[in-house]
Formats: structure tokens, C-alpha cells, sequence
């Protein structure tokens, strides 16, 4: 009982200082991959990058306590931090201080979600993830993934269009003419050392010494080079025009929100009086505040992108100021720095007095020293209601890809795995994660994958991975300040280039082409909604319902047949001769309200193509189950065919069939004398009643019925 509550007990039966030894080395191995990776992901989830390292303070620890597998490695990975982006753009902006709560707040939501369904033991609920949706999803978010790095390897800063494609075109356009090359030339060098230690070292931790070795010239040559300048300092009068245009439309913005929220409030005051010119007034009213905010919005996206588009010269004066001109416009005889300065503008109104210079490549900056503070997530309700699909869905994707990763080290380790426990493991450890100020975390692929390479033999390497992210929150943060953007950025792009996988859409297609199809549209789908990636996983599983139902309606109908080994087969799929007086017909599937008809129209197209038909034996043993409606049918069947001068048997009914039939009566309708055992058994019986006067030559079951 208590290793069913705390599954980690069961750890130490049989435990030894070398498993002890082997635990430690897989735990901190697995740490030098999981503190930058966390770092890269966090960044994608649109989050600081530190809250990266968070999410793998406790997570990982709660996840190997209390779930079943012992070589599972949880913390951030690719897809869900994604989906965590998707999820809460449309709420704040990345980043801001209501963006990390709702953060926080979902994966609380996650948590209590897996937990739920652990507890009451609903783990197979995963499947309705089937697996050509996750195949195309998985695929299109991994390109997606990728693509939303671009703009922090080349350098270049673009506001997010409507749909993901645009984006990119956007990042595109910007990159051929503002490319940072330093920050270019950053990110590919941690690709090549990535690849290269990959290939040819690899035992060598390649994200590890990448980032190390970036971080370290990032130092040196002092990679980011920023300064603070009054707006005297631009001597260009277009940026000062557009400083100016653009703090004003940022600063009307709140006006319009309060306007809009007030006229809200008295909307829904207004509900409880009957004067309808009232409402419709302030509905008027409120689109019409919706349609300015619109228009503030658009102009503030022009101005930012004027802004970010301008190129300046750095001229520094004698006394130690500087001085910004435009490119190509800095007087004669001046001597710029050398370096290309832009203008960093985000969503807020720029200081005029102290405008964000940027002369070098984006770093992470300041990482805070010290554990996050513990405390329970603020809850908002409203914005729970709206998170609570993106909620579930994430809960279902990360226990897929987490029940996945153990299940295949369950089979190399020959561990017994509990799906419903995983899920209970993985529900604390977001629960517990977001008490810590962690963002949804799940199981990760290649970090289990080295987790088990590394030799680990229980959840206590997951310990001592927690136990060494704690140990760089707390003493070696100032080591990260100066980690490039662009290196985080190829990290990303390096890890899910695994996720690609187009052998996916082939096996699928061989298996069945509908199956391919759903994986191809549930591909484009997503590539095509993105960043709202919900779409392109509901219309995968409602094409799998779908799918499911047509099939359930319209289940296998088959006419059998002796072939050249005297096997009862598929007579259409084989292409053998069937009996002229005999029908025998195997039904697959079970017979319930959705198809009971469509039996007894398949029926009736037998009898209207065989004219000297003289007996039907349905052949039962693939219906497995039968409702009210399908006993109904049965019961019209039997007498429909039997009023036409057919008579009607059946074989092999299993038994809930049979005591579903009995407590309606179908059975005595049906006659003991008809049903029988076995399909052997019927043939042998019903072939020389059938043919008695007959004047068929060649009955293709005569053999088959002497043998029997």
C-alpha cells in the first residue's frame, strides 16, 4: 500500500553504493543538458529565460517521486512550451508580468488536470490523440518551432502577424536587410559545434560545451553593446517624428481599454432594463472604441517597424557622449565606433530621455540568484475559462509524449510502467511546479534517452538532476548574463530537428490511406492556424472521429467462400465462386443503433442478387456486442427474409450476445434449430437442405462440407 502511494519506496529494494554511484553520474549528466535546453525553451514559451531553470527545479524531482518510470527525465520541452506560447498570446504580452502569472496559472491547470485523470484512473482517455494526429502535429510544430528562432539568429526584431507563416515572411524580409551578422555568426557556430560534437564525440554534453564556449566569447569581444541616449542624440528628424507619433499612440491605448471596459460595465448594467435603443447604443459605442484601438494598434505596429528598421551611426563626442546619425548621412570628417546601432522599441512608450541603444547582439541578460519563492499561483477565473482547452490539450500532448519516452525504456529495462500513475507523477510535478513559479513541464525524449544511456538506475538521478539546478540558481547565475540570444536560439532548432519525422506520413498511409491523410491534413492544418495550433489538433481528431464512426456505420460485410486450401474466405476480396443457394455472410463488427440498417440493406442486396437463394447463415463471430436497436433490426430481419420464402440461421454468437437476445425473445424467433456453434458445424448441416432438388453444378462448398 505505501509503495503504491509513494512508488519511490520501491526504488531502494536491492539498492547498492553502485547504483547510488551510477544515479549521481546520470543525474548530473542529464543536468548540463537540461540547464541550457531549459533556458532555450523558456525563451520559446515566451517567457525570461531563467523561469526556464525554474521549471526544472521541482518538476523533475515531483515527476520521478511519484511517477512509475525511473528513467523518465521531465522538465521543459519543445511542444509544450510552444503550446504555452499559443495559449497565452492572445491574453498578454510575452513576457510581461501578467503573461508569466497566466503562465504559472496553466500550469497549475495542466497539473490538476493529469492529476485528475490519474486519480481516477483514465490515463486511455490519451487515445483519442491517435497516432497520425500526433505524427502531423508533431511534425508541423517542429517546423513551426524552428521557424520562430529565425528572428534571434539573424538578429532582427518584427512584430507577430495574425498567423505564423506571416511572421515568418515578415522575419524574412527584415533579414535581408538588417541581418546582425555577429549574431548570425554566434548562432552558427553553436550549430557546428553542436553538430560536430554530435557526430563525432558523442559522449561529449555538445549543448553543454556550445554554450560555454559562446558564452565565453560573448565576453571576450563584448557582444552586447548597449547605451542610453537622450532623443537630442538622433540626429535624424524622422526617428524623433516617429519616437514622438508612437509614444502618443501607445500612451492612448490604456485610455481606450478603460473606455471600452466602462462602457462594458454599463452594457451589462443596462441588461435588466427593457429600452433596447439603450443597448444597441452601447454596443455602437463599444465597437466603435474597438475599431479606434484597432487603428492605434495598426499605427503603433507601423511606427515600431519604421523605428526597428533604421540603421544608425555611432559618433562618440570628446566628452564621452554619443551622437547617432542615420547611416550614410554621419557629416564629413566625423569617425563613427564601427558598429551598426539600432533602436530596441517593444510595447512600451520609450523614454526620450534614455533611449534603448543597442550596438551589439542581444544576451540573456541578468538571471536571478536564489530558488524561486514558493507560493500558491494567483487564480483568475475568467482567464481559466479560456485557457481550459488549451489546458487539457497540453495535459494529453505532454502525458503522450511522456507515456511514449517511458514506455520505450520501459521495454529496454524490462520496468513494469502504470500509465495512470505517470500521470498522477506528472500532475504534482506541474501542481507542485507552479507553486515554484514553474510553466508546464512534461517528459522529454532526448534527455530520458541520455538519462538511460548515462546508466540510471531509479528516480534518484532526477533528484540529483533538481539537486544540480539548484546548486546553478543559487551561486553560478552571473555565469549566464552573457549566454547570446542566437545561441539559445540554435540550441532550439538543434533539439527538434529529432522531431521531424516523414517516414511518419508513409507508415501511416501504408497502414491505411485514411490514416495518412489525416496525418497530411492534420499537418497542414496546424502549419496553416498557427500559432493558434488547437485548430490543427481539432480538426485531426474530429477527421479520427470521424473517421471511427463512418467505419462503425458501415462496418465489413463479407460474403465467404471455399479457396484453394478449403479456407472459409472473403469471396470479393479473393475473387472465389460463391454457392448459388447458400449465402454465407460474416458481419465485423458490433451491431448496435449506428448500423443495425445498414445489416439488413446488405441483406436485402443479397436476396435482389441471387435469384435461387434458398438460405442465409450469418456468420456472428465478429459481433462482439448488440444494443436495443441492433436486437430490433434482428428481429425485422428475420422475419423479412423468412416471408420471402429464405430461411435464416445463424453461427457462433458469443455470450452477451446471446443473453441480450434471450432476454428479448429474438432467440425463440430465431429458433434453437438455427443457431448453432460453430460456422463448420451450420455449413454441414444447412448445405444438403439447401441443395435438396437443386441444380447446381460444382458447389464450391460441397468440398468443404464433406471434409468437415
Amino acid at each position: 500500500m505505501l509503495t503504491r502511494v509513494f512508488p519511490f519506496l520501491g526504488w531502494f529494494k536491492g539498492y547498492t553504493g553502485e547504483s547510488l554511484r551510477a544515479d549521481l553520474i546520470s543525474g548530473l549528466t542529464v543536468a548540463l543538458v537540461l540547464i541550457p535546453q531549459s533556458m532555450a525553451y523558456a525563451q520559446l514559451a515566451g517567457l525570461p529565460p531563467y523561469y526556464g531553470l525554474y521549471a526544472s527545479f521541482l518538476p523533475p524531482l515531483v515527476a520521478a517521486l511519484f511517477g512509475s518510470s525511473r528513467q523518465l527525465a521531465t522538465g521543459p520541452v519543445a511542444v509544450v512550451s510552444l503550446m504555452t506560447s499559443a495559449s497565452l498570446a492572445p491574453l498578454a504580452t510575452q513576457g510581461s508580468e501578467a503573461y508569466i502569472a497566466y503562465a504559472i496559472m496553466l500550469a497549475l491547470m495542466v497539473g490538476l488536470f493529469q492529476l485528475a485523470l490519474g486519480v481516477l484512473r483514465l490515463g486511455l482517455v490519451v487515445n483519442f490523440l491517435s497516432h497520425p494526429v500526433v505524427n502531423g502535429f508533431t511534425n508541423a510544430a517542429a517546423i513551426i518551432i524552428a521557424t520562430s528562432q529565425l528572428s534571434k539568429l539573424f538578429g532582427v526584431y518584427v512584430d507577430k502577424a495574425e498567423h505564423h507563416y506571416e511572421t515568418i515572411i515578415r522575419v524574412i524580409e527584415s533579414a535581408m536587410n538588417f541581418t546582425h551578422w555577429p549574431t548570425l555568426v554566434m548562432g552558427v557556430l553553436a550549430f557546428a559545434i553542436m553538430y560536430l560534437l554530435k557526430r563525432y564525440m558523442p559522449k561529449v554534453p555538445n549543448v553543454l560545451v556550445a554554450v560555454a564556449l559562446t558564452t565565453t566569447i560573448s565576453w571576450g569581444i563584448g557582444f552586447q553593446h548597449d547605451a542610453k541616449a537622450p532623443v537630442t542624440a538622433l540626429k535624424a528628424p524622422a526617428a524623433s517624428e516617429l519616437i514622438a507619433a508612437f509614444n502618443q499612440k501607445v500612451n492612448a491605448i490604456p485610455a481606450q481599454g478603460e473606455k471600452r471596459a466602462e462602457l462594458g460595465r454599463k452594457l451589462e448594467e443596462a441588461k435588466g432594463m427593457a429600452d433596447d435603443n439603450a443597448h444597441l447604443e452601447l454596443e455602437y459605442r463599444i465597437k466603435e472604441v474597438g475599431l479606434a484601438m484597432d487603428r492605434l494598434k495598426g499605427g503603433i505596429h507601423n511606427d515600431r517597424a519604421a523605428l526597428r528598421d533604421m540603421l544608425f551611426d555611432g559618433v562618440v563626442m570628446a566628452d564621452g557622449s554619443m551622437l547617432f546619425y542615420q547611416q550614410g548621412q554621419t557629416p564629413d570628417g566625423m569617425q563613427t565606433d564601427g558598429r551598426v546601432w539600432r533602436l530596441k522599441v517593444g510595447n512600451r512608450p520609450l523614454d526620450v530621455n534614455a533611449l534603448p541603444m543597442m550596438g551589439g547582439g542581444a544576451v540573456v541578460g541578468t538571471v536571478p540568484s536564489g530558488l524561486p519563492t514558493l507560493s500558491i499561483p494567483t487564480l483568475d477565473i475568467s482567464v481559466m475559462l479560456q485557457l481550459l482547452p488549451y489546458a487539457a490539450i497540453i495535459s494529453l500532448l505532454g502525458f503522450m509524449e511522456a507515456i511514449s519516452i517511458a514506455k520505450a525504456m520501459a521495454a529496454k529495462t524490462g520496468q513494469r510502467l502504470d500509465p495512470n500513475q505517470e500521470l498522477v507523477g506528472q500532475g504534482l510535478a506541474n501542481i507542485l511546479g507552479a507553486v515554484g513559479k514553474s510553466y508546464p513541464a512534461s517528459g522529454s525524449f532526448s534527455r530520458s534517452a541520455v538519462n538511460l544511456a548515462s546508466g540510471a538506475v531509479s528516480g534518484l538521478s532526477s533528484v540529483f538532476t533538481s539537486m544540480a539546478v539548484v546548486i546553478v540558481l543559487l551561486f553560478f547565475t552571473p555565469l549566464l548574463y552573457h549566454l547570446p540570444q542566437s545561441v539559445l536560439a540554435a540550441v532550439i532548432m538543434m533539439a527538434v530537428i529529432g522531431l521531424i519525422n516523414a517516414q511518419g506520413f508513409r507508415h501511416a498511409w501504408k497502414a491505411q490511406w485514411y490514416d495518412g491523410a489525416i496525418s497530411i491534413v492534420s499537418f497542414l492544418c496546424t502549419l496553416a492556424f498557427a500559432p493558434h495550433l488547437d485548430k490543427g489538433i481539432f480538426v485531426g481528431v474530429v477527421l479520427s472521429l470521424g473517421v471511427f464512426l463512418y467505419k462503425s456505420m458501415r462496418p465489413r460485410v463479407a460474403n465467404l467462400s471455399r479457396d484453394e486450401n478449403l479456407d472459409m474466405r472473403d469471396a470479393e476480396a479473393r475473387g472465389l465462386r460463391q454457392c448459388e443457394y447458400m449465402a454465407v455472410v460474416r458481419f465485423d463488427g458490433p451491431l448496435f443503433f449506428a448500423n443495425a440498417s445498414f445489416l439488413e440493406d446488405q441483406i436485402m442486396e443479397r436476396m435482389e442478387a441471387m435469384p435461387r437463394l434458398r438460405h442465409i447463415l450469418i456468420v456472428c463471430n465478429g459481433i462482439n456486442d448488440i444494443d436495443a436497436s441492433g436486437e430490433e433490426a434482428l428481429g425485422l430481419l428475420i422475419d423479412r427474409v423468412r416471408s420471402a420464402g429464405i430461411d435464416l440461421s445463424f453461427s457462433g454468437m458469443n455470450e452477451a450476445v446471446t443473453a441480450v437476445l434471450k432476454r428479448t425473445h429474438v432467440w425463440e424467433r430465431i429458433g434453437e434449430d438455427h443457431i448453432y456453434a460453430t460456422m463448420d458445424a451450420a455449413l454441414c448441416e444447412i448445405h444438403e437442405k439447401a441443395h435438396k432438388n437443386g441444380a447446381e453444378d460444382n458447389c464450391p462448398l460441397t468440398t468443404y462440407c464433406a471434409l468437415t
